[in-house]
């Protein structure tokens, strides 16, 4: 990439101090490096403390692992996010009536808009969720839209988040350590509050609840458990709505209902928000060998009798062979085109695609359909020879395995290092609650940065860390 062409959110692209970030500035620039580089070691130990980790597979060496903090907050104008809000609401409408449309008609097939083989053929696609239709009409409860920024009024989106989105509880934890950390900073700049998100959450959840639901819903969490990556953030969703963390050992159906196992006996669950993969939801319609669903919830759950968030069967919409039809995808269900650009993408299933992404796989980012969290992806330049030859062998053995992108010139934002301020790659991944109430974006999400200097690579697995996002009011 043209390290000029980079479009930096504090300097913009010609090193003049933008709008959103003047009033940090001014604070800035009167703070002694010292303390702030005391308030950095702090918010370390308040994360340690609180127990803000991750687990990381495959690894010989410790499994948890803290997220790296960083305490310079991204900044985001109220008209920058009004306009990025418009085009998530439209792009969340947009999947949910894909959801639902592809377990149902299949207009977009039967208009030739995407191809039959797309969906027939995805291992993600449930033949069990034909015909069923979610209380509410709600497949995707909890979506995360990851986006990259390129310039002033560039954004586009990197992938959608429809099956199990991740990163709410750093969102949360990142804006209490600041608040705790610099009070002051709030009271000089007008920043949109992310706290009541999960007071929204619970609200959402419970507008989701079956037709049958006699009185104030029951929600609970289902975790794997305790050696899940995203464990802490489960249990700490439960900690603030106040309802039940559960396995699927403390779950069995009873009398029709899907019921939690409490000191009184069992009760009854109406919403269950669940942090299991299809796969393992249920023993009796899908994986036989799975221990950490439930045998028999997806039966009561066609039968109306529980609302399971996110839906079975939304994984198909975290395709990356499906993101790449979305701009038609918004258009049909909508009637309008997209108001946020996809990143082009050549879909390696496609013969001229593959033979344009063998040609150019130094200057390219291939990723697995299926894959997330930064796994399984080559990032061109910078792969080694020896990537580069063993990438091709995995492309040329099974092409629909993989798509490719160009590589974006990502913004930059400031972190805080020794030397002072060093711009660093970010994404941006925001939160969206849907319920037939209506959609509920937060406003800012979780900002995932690169910490290395020149790297692309965001998530916490690959050595990412985190900053609180600031949307200003208007």
């Amino acid at each position: 990439m043209d390290d000029e062409r980079i479009f930096d959110e504090m300097w913009g692209s010609d090193a003049q101090l933008r709008g959103p970030y003047a009033q940090f500035n001014n604070w800035f620039d009167g703070e002694d490096p010292r303390h702030l580089r005391a308030k950095q070691r702090e918010a370390e130990d308040l994360f340690r403390l609180t127990g803000i980790t991750f687990n990381v597979y495959g690894r010989a060496e410790a499994e948890e692992r803290l997220i790296p903090f960083d305490i310079i907050p991204r900044i985001i104008s109220g008209h920058e996010w009004q306009k990025l809000s418009r085009g998530i609401e439209q792009r969340v409408r947009a999947i949910n009536a894909f959801l639902y449309d592809i377990y149902h008609r299949q207009e977009i097939i039967r208009a030739g808009r995407i191809p039959e083989a797309l969906i027939s053929g995805n291992e993600a696609f449930l033949p069990q969720m034909i015909g069923v239709s979610p209380p509410g009409g709600v497949y995707t409860h909890i979506v995360g839209i990851d986006l990259v920024r390129t310039g002033p009024d560039e954004f586009h989106v990197l992938e959608d988040n429809a099956r199990t989105p991740s990163g709410v509880s750093y969102m949360l934890e990142n804006r209490e350590t600041m608040l705790q950390m610099f009070p002051e900073l709030f009271s000089h700049n007008r920043v949109q509050p992310v706290q009541n998100y999960p007071r929204d959450l619970m609200r959402s959840l419970a507008a989701c609840a079956p037709a049958m639901t006699a009185s104030k819903p029951t929600v609970a969490v289902l975790t794997p458990g305790i050696f899940n990556s995203a464990y802490f953030e489960h249990a700490f969703l439960a900690d603030q709505m106040g309802v039940e963390l559960v396995e699927g050992g403390d779950l069995r159906v009873v009398d029709g209902r899907v019921a939690m196992r409490t000191t009184q006996g069992y009760k009854p669950i109406d919403v269950l928000y669940r942090r299991v993969d299809d796969d393992f939801l249920d023993p009796l319609n899908f994986n036989p060998e799975s221990r950490l669903g439930v045998p028999g919830i997806m039966d009561v759950y066609r039968a109306g009798g529980i609302t399971i968030a996110n839906a079975p069967g939304t994984g198909i919409a975290d395709d990356k062979a499906i993101y790449s039809y979305m701009p038609e995808i918004v258009e049909f269900y909508t009637g309008e085109p997209p108001l946020l650009k996809n990143v082009p993408t050549w879909r390696c299933a496609e013969p001229d695609a593959l033979a344009y992404v063998l040609d150019h796989l130094d200057e390219l980012v291939v990723k697995e359909v299926h894959g997330s969290g930064g796994y399984g992806m080559l990032i061109g330049p910078t792969a080694t020879k020896r990537d580069l030859a063993a990438f091709r062998k995995k492309l040329k053995a099974r092409p629909g395995n993989y798509i490719a992108q160009p590589t974006l010139s990502l913004s930059t934002v400031p972190i805080f290092t020794r030397s002072g301020l060093a711009p660093r790659h970010v994404d941006l991944r925001p939160f969206v609650l849907v319920s037939p109430a209506g959609i509920n974006i937060t406003p800012g999400g979780l900002t995932r940065v690169a910490l290395k200097k020149g790297s692309l690579v965001v998530n916490s697995s690959q050595g990412g860390g985190t900053k609180d996002t600031w949307v200003l009011e208007d």
